[in-house]
């Protein structure tokens, strides 16, 4: 292996390596350094996008805030992100979920998995 494979290998997360799927509710927890101080923060919402895969694996996650929406893309390896843990199944059957943008209420809603 060349040392960029062994640079991947050694820097992936192995115990908790999060099985979230497109369109899956998903809490993701985030350390934030604020000056000397650590503190987690916890971003809920639907998986809308997966992008590559090993070490540089994004998850794009989609919520609407006040009337907003948010979108955020976490790196799964990446050392601020502390866990992702999965709050429910969605049923999706595209790869990416970008018409959720354009819809609001109900509407933006996936079917639950069972």
């Amino acid at each position: 292996m060349n040392m960029l494979e062994v640079f991947n290998q050694k820097n992936m997360k192995q115990e908790n390596v999060p099985t979230a799927q497109i369109g899956d509710t998903v809490r993701v927890h985030v350390k934030i350094k604020e000056g000397s101080r650590e503190r987690i923060q916890v971003f809920e919402g639907t998986v809308i996008a997966k992008k590559h895969g090993g070490i540089a694996e994004t998850i794009t996650v989609r919520r609407v805030s006040f009337g907003v929406g948010v979108e955020k893309v976490f790196p799964v390896h990446a050392p601020a992100v502390e866990k992702i843990e999965l709050v429910r199944h969605g049923k999706a059957r595209r790869a990416k979920l970008y018409y959720l943008r354009d819809r609001v209420g109900k509407s933006a809603k996936l079917e639950e998995k069972l």
